[in-house]
């Protein structure tokens, strides 16, 4: 356990580094707010700080800088957030793919950094189906998604089903299936085929189907505004390998979907700190993310990617308010 006299010091020294960029020296230590010790003592507490691996010296600078492992401590145990003045947009309830949009460019504009969001998982196939016959063997299915989408698909059926069919047809999916899962819907059209007639059952078997594509194709998983902010981070501009692997990651996205998979598991703001686990394998970023609700019920993962050396608390608020924003624009109550 760190005592306070060293608490201080790296919470200052973390403070410094992030607003200053610049390795920190125990003589510009010394003259800080609040610290009242000598040159001599903040080198003895550095080289304690150091060896516990929190706080490391360039080869270029008699400085330190954080580690990740100090990162954390000071992001886990001495970062306070004042939440008083800060102002943001608001988000305006609309279509959903115009909501996430906006809330990832949202994020990338408050923090100057990259604001990602993960579209929301929907745990249901559709709110409403209608048929629409087009012409023999030929039928439009309109489909109403959980969150209010609508995508139209044409399906192809092996006899000709006139328009009152395939009003029956709706009526029935839409009075015993509207709001299951891919899953459930299947395994109860399954269990009552028998009872319906068989143009009918392959009809509805049919729609489940192209409704279950269409929503999964409705959205992109992982939506991402801001990657040429990084062209500005000193961090990054100054090494093309570091700011190239930070692209390679916005492109492919499957380790963001992992990323922000398990950012949905836990409540409130996650902050991962690049290098300190797998979750985030690259040392020179650092996650900040929150869930976002719809009705009560967590449906995806926004947040803010950036240098290790952010402005955590600011990061935070950023955070925190955009997820509120996205969960109210996209609630129906």
């Amino acid at each position: 356990m760190l005592d306070d006299r060293a608490k201080l010091l790296l919470k200052t020294l973390v403070e410094r580094y992030i607003a200053d960029g610049q390795p920190v020296g125990s003589r510009t230590l010394s003259r800080a707010n609040g610290i009242e010790l000598s040159p001599a003592t903040v080198r003895n507490v550095m080289a304690d700080l150091e060896e516990l691996g929190l706080i490391v010296s360039p080869h270029t600078s008699a400085g330190r800088i954080p580690t990740a492992r100090g990162y954390r401590l000071f992001v886990d145990t001495m970062l306070t957030v004042n939440r008083e003045n800060f102002q943001t947009a608001s988000l305006v309830p609309e279509q959903p793919q115009k909501v996430i949009a906006s809330a990832a460019n949202l994020l990338s504009n408050l923090s100057n950094f990259v604001g990602v969001v993960m579209a929301p998982r929907r745990g249901s196939v559709f709110r409403h189906i209608e048929f629409l016959r087009l012409s023999e063997k030929r039928v439009l299915v309109i489909i109403v998604s959980p969150d209010g989408d609508v995508q139209n698909r044409v399906i192809f059926t092996d006899t000709d089903i006139n328009q009152s069919q395939l009003i029956e047809a709706s009526n029935y999916l839409n009075t015993h299936f509207v709001g299951m899962g891919i899953e459930q819907v299947r395994e109860r059209l399954q269990a009552e085929v028998e009872s319906l007639r068989s143009e009918i059952a392959a009809l509805m078997q049919a729609a489940v189907q192209v409704s279950s594509e269409a929503m999964s194709q409705s959205q992109d998983e992982v939506v991402i505004s801001g990657e040429r902010n990084l062209l500005s981070v000193s961090d990054f501009s100054s090494d093309m390998g570091q700011l190239r692997r930070a692209f390679d990651l916005f492109e492919q996205k499957a380790q963001l979907m992992r990323l922000l998979d398990i950012s949905s598991q836990a409540e409130g703001v996650r902050i991962y700190i690049g290098g300190e686990s797998q979750t985030v394998p690259f040392e020179e970023l650092s996650v900040v993310s929150a869930n976002y609700e719809v009705d009560g019920q967590v449906v995806g993962t926004l947040g803010v990617i950036g240098p290790t050396r952010m402005p955590y608390d600011r990061m935070i608020q950023i955070v925190d308010i955009t997820a509120k924003l996205v969960s109210n624009a996209l609630s129906h109550k």
